[in-house]
């Protein structure tokens, strides 16, 4: 079997492909797309970071391929649904690098707070600037955490080693697990005006993008300093520029940028920001750590068909797997649902599995609900092995009730999952061997196929409210394709699913909104 690492990857994990009885690897980076598409189709798994972007084209190029590796935690450039379209199993190396990208994040905290960098360049130039660089302690001082996840929690810990008083936003993290760890949960709006350092740590979302924007920045202390070794896009340049020249942030430290490599712009330019070039996950124990693991992982896939820390399958024999395959799905995509659905920390998830299930090994598919649940909130650190240590990570409580019989349906799954302030019941079944519905959401029933461009439109039942929503988007020229309509048991509300020719827009959204009739919309979104 052959494998091509088509980006760099550390030396221990080339050795361990070198050096494994039956495994042939070429080593060949920095391949052009056409370049890589040529020659992808003689190997069997194929070993990435982050500059190889494995496109839809190039995995149905990819006639031999298995598995695709990931050597990090980052997935932004694998087409993870197509990839599952094909049966290719892909992985990621969860875990390798949050050390060193919590340690990266204090350490530009600690630059910033003493001008390090523009200590060592008036240095450099000649020059002794020691009253002009005058610096801020931080001991005492206050740190917001924006994200309590394996970073966050770990830079947290690393401040209060530093004396500093931290407070922690994470909605999807209930206050009593962050406190049970000796920290403040506080709400965004309190950490913006609390806070003389805020450090994010959240991964790249719809609800992440452009978080840190001007209104944040308006809400926030006087001479704040802020830091974001996450993802590029959580911080709005823009509006942090504008913010850096009017004194109202003292000073930046960006590891990220919303566009990489940045080039020379005014934000880089601006003498109040330190950056530098990505280098969170860049130390060489972190490198040698995730090229061993992505190494191990394929080898042990490939010769023995062992799956570790895959994002789209879980860790099943090929029998079993096949088998549940269409029901992995089907629970998975209740999951997500689910989390698109209700807001706040999820403190317990009920999961009820009545009819023919008999004889089923149903943990993979509890498994699979989970990742579906806590994909939306954390992204690539969540796969088919670590879900349940998640969930229960964050404290959420977890309950399986199987039942023989299903009222309607040969087999229904029914998720119950609960926050402080809501309960939300999502049922799905499947029609056939793997025909996928979500069939009732709390007290409405619907038939709700879970793919394409999907929105739930909440309305009272009263005449004209189907009208006025479809003259609407018919005006904007937007195509529904499907639409079903489910009634509340009370008769006083309408859920209407819609399948559109392309995803509704903020802006229509908002008008949408403005509707007398309407009372909500959700767009959905799903990854397979």
């Amino acid at each position: 079997m052959k494998v091509l690492v088509s980006d760099n990857l550390g030396e221990a994990g080339i050795r361990m492909f070198q050096e494994e009885e039956g495994i042939e690897v070429d080593v060949k980076t920095g391949l052009a797309p056409e370049a890589l598409k040529s020659i992808i189709q003689e190997y069997d798994g194929l070993v990435i970071r982050s500059a190889t972007k494995v496109t839809e084209d190039l995995l149905n190029a990819a006639t031999r391929l298995k598995v695709v590796g990931r050597a990090g935690i980052g997935l932004d450039n694998v087409d993870i649904p197509a990839a599952t379209k094909r049966g290719i199993i892909v992985m990621n190396t969860p875990g390798g690098n949050v050390i060193t990208t919590a340690e990266h994040a204090i350490g530009m905290l600690m630059a910033l707070s003493r001008n390090v960098p523009e200590g060592t360049a008036s240095l450099k130039a000649g020059r002794w600037d020691k009253k002009k660089l005058q610096g801020r302690e931080i001991y005492n001082k206050f740190l917001g955490v924006i994200g309590y996840g394996k970073i966050g929690s770990i830079v947290a810990d690393l401040a209060r080693g530093l004396k500093m008083k931290v407070i922690v936003y994470d909605p999807y993290v209930t206050p009593e697990q962050i406190e049970k760890a000796g920290f403040e949960s506080v709400s965004l709006e309190e950490l913006y005006q609390r806070s003389d350092f805020i450090t994010v740590h959240v991964p790249k979302l719809k609800e992440t993008i452009g978080l840190l924007n001007k209104e944040a920045f308006e809400k926030m202390k006087d001479g704040v300093m802020i830091i974001n070794c996450a993802r590029g896009g959580i911080v709005d340049e823009d509006a942090l520029h504008a913010a850096l020249t009017a004194g109202k942030v003292a000073g930046a430290a960006l590891d990220v940028f919303e566009i990489e490599p940045p080039g020379i712009c005014p934000l880089v330019e601006h003498e109040r920001l330190i950056c530098t070039p990505h280098l969170g996950a860049s130390t060489q124990e972190a490198q040698t750590k995730v090229a061993v693991d992505v190494a191990g992982q394929i080898i042990e896939y490939l010769k023995y068909g062992t799956i570790m820390n895959a994002v789209n399958v879980p860790s099943v024999t090929g029998d079993l797997l096949k088998k549940l395959r269409p029901l992995l799905t089907l629970a998975d995509h209740i999951g997500s649902l689910q989390t698109q659905l209700i807001r706040g920390p999820i403190e317990n998830v009920s999961i009820e599995y009545a009819g023919d299930f008999k004889e089923l090994d149903l943990s993979p598919v509890t498994t699979a609900v989970l990742r579906g649940l806590l994909a939306p909130i954390v992204k690539d650190d969540v796969n088919f092995v670590n879900a349940q240590i998640l969930a229960k990570d964050r404290g959420i409580k977890i309950r399986e009730i199987i039942s023989d019989t299903a009222e309607e349906y040969i087999n229904l799954i029914t998720v119950r999952v609960s926050t402080p302030k809501v309960t939300n019941t999502v049922s799905g079944t499947l029609f056939g061997k793997d025909k996928m519905r979500i069939v009732k959401i709390n007290n409405f029933r619907l038939e709700l196929i879970p793919e394409g461009h999907l929105a739930l439109i909440y309305t009272l039942d009263k005449p004209g409210a189907i009208g006025s929503f479809s003259s609407l988007l018919g005006n904007k020229k937007i195509t529904i394709d499907q639409m079903h309509l489910g009634r509340e048991e009370t008769g006083r509300m309408n859920i209407i699913y819609l399948k559109t020719s392309v995803r509704i827009s903020d802006a229509v959204v908002d008008q949408l909104l403005e509707l007398p009739l309407i009372i909500s919309v959700t767009r959905l979104e799903f990854e397979t």
